[in-house]
């Protein structure tokens, strides 16, 4: 079933606490990050790419930001925030290289609160780069079923379905479901080139309060 998608409003979006604007260069972003294992791991291997990893727990966020302390990555950027917001007052359009969405609340009782199923996700779309890609892992079949039907056939967009490796430690979660021997697939979704969406021209808000 295709969940009707009305337009995000992007302007009654009200800013995180604390937020601070970022330079318009390119970036990576992950979201729902936790304790940080993922970002840690992408920003030691990809030392050219700056990555900024949204948690909206406290804890979860303060282990992360203490063990960025401790390996010193300059090119990881903890953010404490409400992923929603934070993007919307902070992102320029065409700007983000990669999404990462990696394993995220499969949202049982609220289907349209699923990335691909919610009007943000076209605000998303908006702020990727051509050519750039949004990595969504999870290791419940009906949700990656469901995530390559709405890529399909509600955002119209090229895609690849992969299972993960058995071996493969990018997130606390995903070690623990494959070591239960859980299925874990991941969507990998490209932007093509000349993909549009009513958000092209939307600028970030920069903090002011546009909630009515």
């Amino acid at each position: 079933m295709i969940i009707s998608i009305r337009q995000f409003q992007a302007q009654r979006m009200q800013a995180p606490r604390d937020f601070n604007p970022i330079e318009n260069t390119p970036i990576c972003v992950e979201i729902g990050a936790g304790k940080g294992k993922h970002a840690l791991l992408f920003s030691e291997q990809h030392p050219e790419q700056t990555l900024f990893a949204i948690e909206r727990t406290k804890e979860k966020f303060l282990a992360m930001q203490k063990q960025q302390e401790l390996e010193r990555r300059d090119n990881l950027c903890p953010i404490h925030a409400d992923a929603l917001p934070w993007m919307v007052h902070a992102l320029y359009p065409q700007q983000v290289q990669q999404f990462f969405i990696l394993y995220p609340n499969p949202e049982p009782h609220n289907p349209a609160q699923r990335w691909l199923n919610m009007p943000f996700f076209e605000f998303l779309l908006s702020r990727l780069t051509p050519r750039g890609t949004i990595t969504l892992a999870s290791n419940i079949p009906d949700y990656i079923d469901e995530a390559e039907q709405q890529v399909q056939q509600l955002w119209h967009l090229p895609y690849v379905k992969q299972q993960i490796e058995s071996n493969s430690a990018r997130t606390h979660f995903e070690i623990k479901y494959l070591e239960r021997g859980e299925l874990c697939q991941q969507v990998l979704i490209t932007k093509p080139v000349d993909y549009c969406t009513r958000f092209d021209g939307f600028m970030p808000l920069l903090g002011h309060n546009h909630a009515e």
